[in-house]
Formats: structure tokens, sequence, C-alpha cells
């Protein structure tokens, strides 16, 4: 694994992607004053995964705000299979829950094969959450809230970025995303 090529690949896909097709109106902020933090797992088992995860969420927690507003969590070589990935994902969750960190953390999901319950594995909403790399994006509630309060109709954003990735089309986000990679 080369952590400098996996962070690059990630970072391109969030400017490209996330910020650059607007998915996310709040990324944009954090990006330019250098508050999103990238880090790299290197475990491949899904327990041992699960376990660093929240050693993460815990060291997220203590670092102040200032230097890491959001954090991208990326598992380069593990969770490759989107059903490993949902129940650490799930797992972590209820873990926040049980840790009562759940109004103080949140966790958004990504994953290169990601697809929303019920959806067709080829509808091009599924890209508003696929990434290059199977990851756990780390969010500080408080900071999102005052986003959301911030801006004008924000329970209108998903319906617009699945329409947006629609009309541009699958293999128009297939051959983005596979540029990213490097593999076009």
């Amino acid at each position: 694994m080369n952590e400098k090529k996996v962070i690059a690949e990630t970072d391109l896909w969030v400017r490209e992607v996330v910020v650059g097709l607007n998915l996310c109106p709040f990324a944009a902020g954090p990006l330019q004053r250098g508050g999103v933090a990238y880090r790299v797992c290197s475990e491949t088992r899904p327990a041992t995964i699960f376990r660093a995860l929240m050693e993460e969420i815990l060291a997220f927690v203590e670092a102040p705000a200032a230097a890491v507003e959001t954090e991208l969590w990326i598992v380069p070589e593990g969770l490759l299979h989107f059903d490993d990935y949902l129940d650490v994902l799930y797992a972590a969750e209820q873990a926040l829950e049980d840790l009562e960190l759940a109004g103080e953390v949140q966790l958004a999901s990504f994953h290169p094969r990601y697809r929303f319950q019920d959806a067709p594995t080829d509808d091009p909403a599924n890209y508003t959450n696929r990434s290059p790399h199977p990851m756990f994006h780390l969010l500080r509630e408080d900071l999102l809230e005052q986003a959301l309060a911030n801006y004008p109709h924000p329970e209108a954003i998903p319906q617009h970025n699945l329409e947006r990735l629609r009309q541009m089309g699958l293999e128009a986000l297939e051959r983005r995303l596979a540029r990213i990679m490097g593999e076009d």
C-alpha cells in the first residue's frame, strides 16, 4: 500500500467530486482552511479495523476542532466487500451510542461499491457515496449543526445530488472515478 497515493486519490476525489460537483456544500470551507485530516488504516481484517476505528474516533474527539475539523479515515486494503464495510459501520455507530458520543461525532460512509438500500447497482445516485477507497468520514456534530443552521433548505441537498448524478449518467461518473484512481 502506498499511503501517499491513497491520500492523493482521496484528496482529488474530495476536490473534484465532493466539492467540484457540490455534493456537500459544507466541504469547501474545511478543505480551504486545511481542516480536513486524511488518515490511512493499513489493517485488513474487520475486527482489527473496527478497533483501530474506535481508537481513531477517540483521538478525533480529543483533538481540538481548530486543528482537525473533519477527518477521512481510509481503509484501502480492508473492507473491500461492501457488506463487511457495513458491518463495521453499524458496529461503530452502536459503539458511538454506547460511549455516549453519538451527539458529538457522526460517521458518514463512503465506499467504492456503495449502494443505497433497494437501489440498483447501476443507479448513478449511488455515486453520492462512492469513493476511491472504503472510508469513514468523521464529523463533529456541533460544526455540522452550525453549517446546517446557516444553509437554506439543507433537506433538499440529497435530492439535488441524486438528480444531478442521474443527469450526469453512470458512464461519466465511472470515468471520473477511474481517472481519479489513475485507471483511465
